[in-house]
């Protein structure tokens, strides 16, 4: 008998590795090397969890959440380990992106979700993020590292040595940026016979394909324009054209095997649950009007000087030069009862010298500033840096300022203590400039057009390009008369 070379090689490191063991993999019928219990596996994706939701927030709407649940459980119902527990979450995050952790842990951002247009599309993202848990590819990949004898990061944390630090960095690189071509061609594969098992058509997870391909096309020149990095999803919606070879014939192999009662696409019922996603940051994570950030949920705004770039990241906001030269970031934390902005600065710079220190009012609010000397300086050189400590409701908001050439910060010092004294309390006439720019549906006539909606947008940069993004008529395509469009406002 010819044995095939994946199962030859399975076996010899089978007996590589014969004290893990081997196991029938639940979803492709293979054989694979395995170091870790089902047990062990969900036991990681239950650690790994909150910090998840930590680092990327839970999307504070429980009916689109709901929904979400509603229709990943019906998947998972019909996948190829339906004992597992299962949990579906939207993040709070902008990010075009879906990943799964082990054990049934599946995660899609409201980012991405804003570019689906139907229930079906969904189901294929959803889909194809089960996929990765039925096959276990975590496991498998975390395996593959133990026989190779390398990865020994990854096998510490994922046999449960490593500590839960070292356990969310890889959430955040193999598990949430792709596995490689195979495994995700076969995450596909999956999800698109579990997306025709329920009944949907299998097709839509080549209408995702093409979609998410052409945002990650803008989303890549976009970024070479504004000197960043592209902000993509992972794996084989990204990493492949929509006329993949390879991906059509697994969808068309899942299409062949007999499904439920046909299901629609429901397109209409998806639009109406994600009317009123916001676009962009959330209010949870605060806005950007111009030169000035707003955050209705903590209730403060502040002005960085115009010009410069605000990026709001998950543990501070940064404002830098657009040569990225200089930069004004704020922190924020709790500060014990009884102690004094001048006191709270100084116990956080403590061991470091300090000059120029005084009492900081800011718009009725009470601070204290000094500069710091040799102080490590985001560029990984130590210089002179602007501190600056402002009190509110219960909170330390700390200021951080330093330029990269740093016999320069003299000179901008200035500017930086300008921008830190336009910190305030949010107003109420202000709430609603605070409020994020959402999705609203509306119904075409004959006479819309994308340049007209895009006139009539707040989208700052690219509005028509992003509006043909949304609603899957890029590059250069027209809404029809009655059809349902995604507008921003």
């Amino acid at each position: 008998m010819i044995i095939p070379a994946g199962r030859l090689l399975a076996a010899v490191l089978c007996v590589a590795v014969m004290a893990a063991g081997c196991a029938s993999n639940p979803a492709t019928g293979g054989t694979d090397v395995v170091t870790m219990s089902e047990k062990k596996e969900i036991e990681i994706g239950r650690q790994m969890h909150p910090k998840i939701l930590q680092q990327y927030g839970r999307y504070n709407d429980e009916r689109l959440q709901a929904y979400v649940n509603e229709v990943g459980q019906r998947l998972a119902a019909k996948g190829d380990r339906p004992e597992l527990t299962y949990t579906f979450t939207v993040l709070d995050s902008a990010e075009t992106n879906a990943f799964a952790l082990p054990g049934g842990y599946v995660y899609i951002t409201r980012g991405i979700m804003s570019y689906l247009n139907s229930e079906a599309e969904l189901s294929a993202v959803l889909g194809h993020e089960i996929g990765h848990v039925t096959a276990r590819h975590a496991v498998r990949q975390q395996s593959s590292a133990t026989a190779a004898g390398v990865g020994a990061t990854l096998i510490a944390v994922l046999t449960g040595s490593g500590s839960l630090a070292n356990i969310a960095n890889v959430a955040s690189s193999a598990l949430i940026s792709g596995y490689g071509r195979d495994m995700e061609l076969e995450a596909d594969a999956l999800g698109a016979k579990y997306v025709d098992r329920v009944g949907y058509d299998p097709q839509s997870m080549v209408d995702v394909v093409r979609l998410l391909k052409n945002q990650e096309m803008f989303e890549i020149q976009r970024a070479r324009e504004e000197n960043r990095e592209p902000r993509v999803y992972h794996g084989v919606f990204s990493s492949h054209p929509d006329n993949d070879t390879r991906l059509k014939e697994v969808v068309a192999s899942a299409g062949k095997v007999a499904a439920n009662e046909p299901r629609p696409d429901n397109r209409d019922l998806y639009l109406s649950r994600i009317t009123g996603l916001p676009v962009g940051p959330s209010e949870a994570q605060g806005v950007t009007r111009g030169s000035r950030f707003y955050h209705p949920d903590m209730g403060f705004t502040v002005a960085f000087p115009t010009g410069w770039l605000i990026q709001n990241q998950p543990t501070k906001l940064v404002g830098v030069t657009p040569q990225k030269d200089l930069t004004l970031q704020l922190y924020v934390m709790p500060y014990p009862p009884g102690v004094t902005p001048e006191q709270f600065l100084s116990r956080n710079l403590q061991g470091t010298r300090t000059e120029r220190g005084e009492p900081l009012e800011v718009n009725g609010l009470p601070g204290y500033t000094a500069i710091a000397q040799n102080v490590s300086l985001p560029w990984g050189n130590k210089g002179p840096a602007r501190y600056a400590v402002v009190y509110m409701n219960n909170q330390a908001f700390v200021f951080f300022g330093s330029s990269r050439i740093t016999t320069a910060l003299a000179s901008h010092d200035a500017l930086l203590l300008s921008s830190i004294k336009t910190f305030r309390r949010l107003r109420q006439r202000e709430l609603e400039i605070a409020d994020p720019d959402r999705i609203r549906v509306v119904r075409a006539t004959s006479q819309t057009t994308i340049e007209g909606l895009a006139k009539a947008s707040p989208i700052e940069k690219y509005p028509a390009q992003q509006l043909r993004l949304l609603n899957d008529l890029y590059p250069d395509k027209e809404p029809t008369a009655g059809q349902a469009i995604k507008i921003v406002e």
